[in-house]
């Protein structure tokens, strides 16, 4: 029965008490006697839920909005629904980072070889290890650009490997995926589904997967969502970091990078498509993690 007081006492702005004690089946005269005996309690645990959204948005480097605001206070035991959660954020003035439009990065060697789409946007395989994406972004410094490779494992969108570098040839790309291999995080006959970009068409790339043991896979041309994990990733690393600052220095961005990856995107951030999870819980919940050596020349 508390349970449905509370119900329409964070509602009841919305929607009329009666109608609320009819859907409910409360009587409105017992939704009274709560409130008034709750009142006080009622504006402690308001105050508690201030004090404690407030610390949690601060923690995510002021980034999370309502919903992950409202998971992270699952995780922690506490009930406040949604529209709760949004009033006292507008009352404490917090707001989350709203997503960015992105540019076109992607080269095309129209030379290369025709690579089929083995992916097909079905975005979430069932064991992870097992299908991976990669895309490189750009990223300005005070000395000049920076780029990024990444790969993330589709199943658990965790970043597995990662390089950043002062060039964007094909050992970028090929180091990136190189990580993720020696780390553990490429299964056998493993896909790797990228854009049609010259460094994952080359020669390297492609001598690289046969090594490993990795079938690869390519979107279409300017099709920017048969790569659309590996360009959402992107988007909230430059909405959520790299907007929010300027950098001096490569070493500086190099920094904040490998921070925003290892310590806060991979075990920190809660996922929307991982029921709120972050992607090492993720990873932990699917697999454990093996380590991989490059086989032996013959």
């Amino acid at each position: 029965m508390n349970a449905k007081y509370m119900l329409m006492e964070e509602e009841k702005v919305n929607y009329p008490v009666v109608m609320m004690a009819r859907l409910l089946n409360v009587a409105r005269q017992g939704y009274y006697r709560w409130r008034h005996k709750h009142s006080n309690n009622g504006r402690e645990r308001r105050e508690m839920l201030r004090g404690l959204i407030h610390r949690l948005w601060v923690q995510s480097e002021k980034r999370h909005g309502a919903r992950r605001i409202q998971a992270q206070l699952v995780i922690k035991g506490v009930t406040a629904s949604l529209w709760l959660v949004r009033k006292i954020m507008r009352e404490l003035g917090l707001v989350g980072i709203q997503p960015r439009t992105s540019k076109k990065t992607t080269i095309a060697d129209p030379n290369a070889a025709t690579r089929p789409d083995l992916v097909r946007r079905h975005f979430i395989p069932p064991v992870a290890t097992t299908v991976l994406v990669g895309d490189i972004t750009y990223l300005k410094t005070g000395e000049g650009w920076l780029y990024l490779a990444t790969v993330i494992d589709l199943t658990t969108r965790m970043v597995v490997g990662w390089q950043i570098a002062e060039h964007m040839r094909a050992s970028l790309t090929v180091d990136a995926l190189l990580m993720a291999y020696h780390a553990g995080y490429i299964a056998g006959n493993a896909i790797f589904h990228t854009d049609r970009g010259s460094q994952y068409t080359s020669r390297e790339m492609a001598l690289t997967a046969t090594t490993i043991n990795v079938r690869l896979s390519c979107g279409r041309t300017g099709v920017c969502w048969d790569n659309a994990v590996a360009e959402s990733f992107f988007s909230m690393l430059k909405n959520e970091m790299y907007h929010q600052q300027h950098f001096t220095t490569r070493a500086k961005a190099k920094l904040a990078v490998a921070t925003y990856i290892e310590v806060y995107y991979n075990r920190q951030r809660p996922h929307s498509t991982l029921n709120y999870r972050t992607p090492t819980q993720a990873m932990e919940d699917h697999t454990p993690q093996t380590s991989n050596e490059l086989p032996l020349a013959a």
